[in-house]
């Protein structure tokens, strides 16, 4: 199979409050307002290389709208409609903004996909121009904001189907998966469609709520500039949910925080690059240290939250049941380390 798919480009989001949360973007993140058309706004990071890479949609509740990928060719984009309608999914073409056709069709877990191969080039003006000629503008002056977008995290009921489904019909490489310790439950998993660790993630949601997200992320450069955005934020009084720490699986740095929407946020950075095709994902357990490597502290039970809330009045937060959550949250408690 050719290579389909070459990197996400965009994330469309939902706000309660849509200035908010571009203040929140503009004056806290780093990110920059490009465009506001109708009730749409439009952000960039500084190192992207195309027009926006956030868009921030009017919603009763957060949520992501889409998740947009640019495709490695036009006859790529073709192939992968193809393969997407041969899986038995029916999408449409639709204009998008500053980048123009585009197909968008719903994966059988209810999220939003936009695929597409046009895009418009960000023209930095001339005093905003970097000394460096292949960065799109220079960088920010404020501290810890990101070059770039970096992955989204998704839930679902199923984690290793959702896997082998965009696996088979996309190319994704599969990279590692988690494991309860206590039973053969999969929790967690990542995907890539380059040398990343993943540009796509998957938790394990036990809700009826289709579409959901845990989280998206954005890239910094260093370590460095992800603890100056760690320090930053809480001299600006906005608390940090997890971390700063590193991931066991794709052993990156990571820094998770709120929106005011209260979506979340992650900046990241660090972590391998693999290059190997026909790479073998393996299986993590919790307490080999999968989500906090140092294996130091167990993660907050906010972190189980994705968005938009789960349905139900029986329904958890995330939708796990109680014996899985505290498993994730907890899993060094028989090692004495909890």
């Amino acid at each position: 199979m050719i290579k389909l798919l070459a990197h996400l480009s965009y994330v469309a989001v939902t706000s309660p409050d849509v200035e908010a949360s571009v203040r929140f973007y503009e004056e806290e993140v780093g990110l920059t307002v490009v465009d506001r058309i109708d009730d749409a706004v439009y952000l960039r990071c500084w190192g992207d290389h195309y027009a926006y890479s956030v868009v921030v949609l009017p919603g009763e509740q957060p949520a992501m709208d889409t998740m947009a990928w640019r495709t490695s060719s036009p006859e790529a984009l073709d192939e992968a409609v193809s393969r997407i309608e041969a899986a038995g999914v029916t999408g449409e073409w639709v204009d998008v903004h500053r980048i123009g056709r585009a197909y968008r069709f719903t994966g059988p877990w209810g999220h939003t996909m936009t695929l597409h191969w046009d895009v418009t080039r960000h023209q930095a003006t001339a005093a905003a121009a970097s000394c460096y000629p292949d960065r799109p503008e220079r960088r920010s002056k404020m501290a810890g904001a990101p070059r770039q977008l970096d992955h989204v995290t998704l839930a679902c009921s199923d984690v290793d189907a959702f896997a082998a489904w965009y696996s088979d019909v996309f190319g994704f490489r599969i990279m590692a998966r988690t494991l309860l310790d206590e039973a053969p439950i999969s929790v967690f998993s990542v995907l890539t469609t380059n040398e990343k660790s993943h540009d796509l993630g998957v938790v394990l949601d036990g809700s009826q709520t289709p579409g959901r997200i845990n989280h998206y992320a954005f890239w910094v450069d260093t370590r460095e500039e992800l603890l100056i955005a760690a320090d930053t934020l809480l001299e600006r009084g906005i608390p940090i949910e997890y971390g700063p720490s590193i991931h066991g699986i794709g052993e990156q740095n990571f820094l998770y925080y709120r929106e005011p929407s209260t979506l979340r946020i992650e900046l990241n950075t660090g972590g391998y690059r693999n290059y190997v095709p026909d790479w073998e994902p393996n299986t993590w357990r919790p307490s080999q240290g999968s989500n906090n490597f140092y294996r130091n502290g167990a993660m907050p039970m906010s972190m189980t939250e994705s968005f938009p809330p789960a349905d139900g009045p029986s329904a958890t937060e995330e939708g796990v049941p109680d014996e899985i959550r505290d498993a994730l949250l907890n899993p060094y408690a028989k090692q004495g380390r909890g």
